[in-house]
Parts: C-alpha cells; sequence; structure tokens
C-alpha cells in the first residue's frame, strides 16, 4: 500500500475549543491537510466560518489563535496555503497564529519552503499559550 493510499481513506477534521486563556482560541486539526481531505469534508465556507472568531459581547479580545498540529501527519500545497492565508489574515486583524506540536514532517516542509521563518511555532499547546503571555 503506497502512501497515497493510506492518504485516501483518511478523514480530517478541525474541533474548535477555547482555551482557558482568555482572548486565546484552539484549533485541533486531525488528519492529513490536503486539497482532497480539506474539501472533502468541509465547504470552502464552512472552512472559513470555522476560522472566523468573533468576540462575544463585552467579551476578551481574540489575541491569539494556536493551529494544534499534533494529530497532522502531512500538508500539501492547499493545507500549505490554506495556513498562510490564516496566517496573513489573523495579522491583519491584529490577532497572533502559533502552530503548536508540528510533527517532523510538517517541519520539514515549513522549512522548505522557509514559513518556519514566518509563522511562529511553538513545541506544545501549553507553550504556545505561554507565549501570549510573553
Amino acid at each position: 500500500m503506497t502512501q497515497d493510499d493510506t492518504l485516501k481513506g483518511s478523514t480530517f477534521t478541525i474541533e474548535r475549543q477555547d482555551s482557558k486563556t482568555p482572548g486565546t482560541v484552539i484549533l485541533r486539526l486531525c488528519g492529513p491537510l490536503t486539497a482532497r481531505t480539506i474539501y472533502g469534508t468541509l465547504s470552502p465556507d464552512a472552512l472559513r466560518s470555522l476560522f472566523d472568531f468573533h468576540p462575544p459581547p463585552g467579551g476578551a479580545p481574540h489575541a491569539l489563535n494556536i493551529l494544534d498540529f499534533t494529530a497532522v501527519p502531512y500538508l500539501d500545497s492547499m493545507g500549505m496555503g490554506m495556513l498562510v492565508r490564516e496566517y496573513v489574515r489573523c495579522q491583519s486583524r491584529g490577532i497572533r497564529l502559533v502552530v503548536a506540536s508540528p510533527g517532523l514532517r510538517v517541519l520539514e516542509l515549513l522549512a522548505l519552503t522557509k514559513l518556519d521563518t514566518v509563522i511562529p511555532l511553538a513545541a506544545s499547546v501549553e507553550a504556545a499559550e505561554a507565549a501570549l503571555a510573553a
């Protein structure tokens, strides 16, 4: 069985969760971040709405998005494009974005494309939350 055969049966999910740290949202991504898995699971509008954050009335301003990549084994150009779009969107709104717990293969792709010099990385979700306090 080839890697492509393995990825064909893979699914992609995103779980949105408020952090214990006010103003922080954690997005737990699970599965390969590829064109096939992203848009086979979610419509472009549904994907955008997952990333669209509005603070509750009178709530703390949203300051940090953490993308938890613990369960992301691989990403393709579409996944990298989604990551860059989200980073730019956050920057334009004054929101920090940190990729937490990327695996070795994801780290290699980010290094190859030099995105590791642009998008902040953290060893864990906890480390990303601590970066907000710094």
